[in-house]
């Protein structure tokens, strides 16, 4: 059972309550859509371009719907009836809806649409454009090293994607493995998508089709250059959720912040609306064979790591059931965690190693990200290049997935390029001198670290147990994770909820589901 000795039973049992926690809360997302869903299977009939007010088309042509008739029966209702009665495409019917050239409210009071065919070979033509994206990365992957130790991971955040560019390219050239494209403050609370290349964002840069797709060019061209594949990452939460992993699936990500808890938590989002959304994206995060990256790390940022260690393993062990619903294999799964306790506490590493070692033999399929000191870090660099050093070295010898380095300026200020060198030198160094430190040691049977372990675990397990009794509902208005309070008919985007119609059609969600699961059995034989 690994160096910690860790009970499969309790694990077993912990697997358990959170799938029952996992299946309450499906069984309120089949139940329901959302606008920014809807607005996703436009996306993926083809619908592009923005009005002269510079808003989306797919808002356009959603909000048409939303407010003159009943979305409720999904969007693909009423352009399953426009295509066939104007001969038309998506495209140019959300063109005519924008113009007010067609009123889709006259679709209404119709009976469930018989030309849902109609729509197939448009969502075909997406799905067989994600399938070229994923064929392109399963090439590079197979012909490029693969790595033993974790994945080094940066962030870029200039505001504008073409210095971002820059910035990436120069910490690839220093061993940068994963490419992080931060988004521009606040745009997770922004319902709508922006267009274009982007030049002006703040503290980070728009997330944007045409951005990812310069990007993902960029390190392409730095891939061929380095001799190894260089991933990509932005972040598919807030209001737009599902949106963002279609356009992320359609030019190749290689990984997606994808995690409605986060969002809840710390966004304000409301919950039964990024359930919703959180569905629909892994599905289809799941289809495109992109990573997700889940957001515990973040609770330790409001909660004291050594009391509240055990939140961040139940919230993995829910994370994982919601994942599975989903048909996400656990490859797909970048469950999260983070270096996070106080390096005053007495022996605080031992503490960490313990955190790091039971995550790693709990979920060892997953790609799990670890995250580095950010809490108490204190502006002091000296002491922070210590900080990320011993972090550094948990991440190689509990053999995380996913490193994300961390900065000796964090609290003061965006990191310069000169800050990611350092971090990528600290990194590179301590990888070459630890990188079979993990598999040369055992933990005494009686010592701190299997201790913490088995004691975090049990935690978890109660806990579980706890929230399957109150439901995921009643237990974020509790605040145990992070600290903090939701209501389930509070935050932002409640209004863009909406129960099924009996007529309801997410045709493409269906194919999907359909298409991962033949996958899964064919796996199994």
């Amino acid at each position: 059972m690994g160096k910690l000795n860790l009970d499969p039973k309790v694990i077993s049992r912990c697997r358990h309550d959170a799938n029952i926690i996992a299946k309450q809360v499906q069984a309120h997302i089949d139940l329901h859509t959302t606008v920014s869903v809807e607005r996703s299977l436009l996306r993926m009939l083809g619908v592009v371009g923005v009005n002269e007010l510079m808003v989306p088309l797919v808002n356009v042509v959603v909000d048409h719907v939303f407010s003159k008739a009943n979305l409720s029966k999904g969007i693909c209702h009423y352009l399953s009836y426009a295509c066939h009665e104007h001969m038309a495409t998506p495209n140019e019917i959300a063109h005519r809806v924008q113009s007010g050239a067609i009123n889709l409210k006259v679709y209404e009071e119709l009976p469930k649409s018989p030309y849902l065919g109609d729509l197939m070979p448009y969502f075909e033509k997406t799905l067989a454009r994600i399938d070229e994206m994923k064929s392109i990365r399963r090439e590079w992957l197979d012909r490029t090293p693969k790595k033993s130790t974790p994945n080094k991971y940066v962030i870029v955040a200039t505001g504008n994607i073409y210095e971002d560019i820059k910035q990436a390219i120069s910490a690839v050239k220093k061993g940068a493995d994963i490419i992080a494209v931060i988004r521009s403050t606040g745009q997770s609370l922004l319902d709508y998508i922006p267009n274009g290349a982007t030049t002006e964002g703040f503290g980070g840069t728009f997330a944007t089709q045409e951005n990812f797709r310069l990007m993902r060019q960029a390190l392409d061209e730095a891939s061929e250059a380095e001799g190894r594949y260089i991933k990509l990452v932005n972040y598919a939460s807030g209001l737009c959720m599902p949106e963002i992993a279609t356009l992320g699936a359609v030019e190749r990500l290689d990984m997606m912040l994808n995690d409605s808890l986060y969002g809840i938590i710390f966004r304000d989002i409301n919950m039964k609306r990024t359930f919703v959304d959180q569905y629909f994206s892994r599905v289809l995060s799941a289809y495109a064979e992109i990573i997700i990256n889940t957001g515990e790390d973040n609770y330790l940022t409001t909660s004291d790591a050594i009391e509240h260690a055990h939140t961040v393993l139940a919230s993995q062990f829910i994370n994982e059931q919601f994942a599975k619903l989903a048909k996400m294999p656990e490859s797909l799964m970048g469950l999260g965690h983070a270096y996070e306790i106080d390096p005053s506490f007495e022996n605080s590493f031992l503490y960490e190693l313990a955190q790091a070692e039971m995550t790693r033999e709990i979920f060892p399929n997953s790609p799990l990200k670890y995250m580095p000191p950010t809490k108490h870090m204190t502006g002091d660099i000296f002491k922070g290049t210590i900080q990320n050093a011993l972090f550094n070295i948990a991440s190689v010898t509990s053999h995380q997935s996913i490193q994300l380095l961390g900065m000796m300026t964090e609290a003061i200020h965006t990191p310069f390029v000169s800050d990611r060198a350092i971090a990528l030198d600290n990194a590179n160094y301590i990888e070459k001198a630890f990188q079979n430190f993990g598999d040369e040691i055992t933990y005494k049977t009686d010592g701190i670290i299997m201790k913490r372990a088995h004691q975090v675990l049990s935690h978890a397990q109660s806990l579980l147990d706890e929230i399957k009794k109150d439901g995921m509902f009643k237990t974020l208005e509790k605040g145990t994770f992070a600290g903090i309070s939701r209501h389930e008919n509070g935050g932002k985007g409640l209004k863009g909820v909406l129960i099924k119609d009996d007529c309801y059609m997410n045709p493409v969600l269906d194919l999907m589901l359909e298409r991962l699961e033949v996958k899964k059995n064919a796996s199994q034989i």
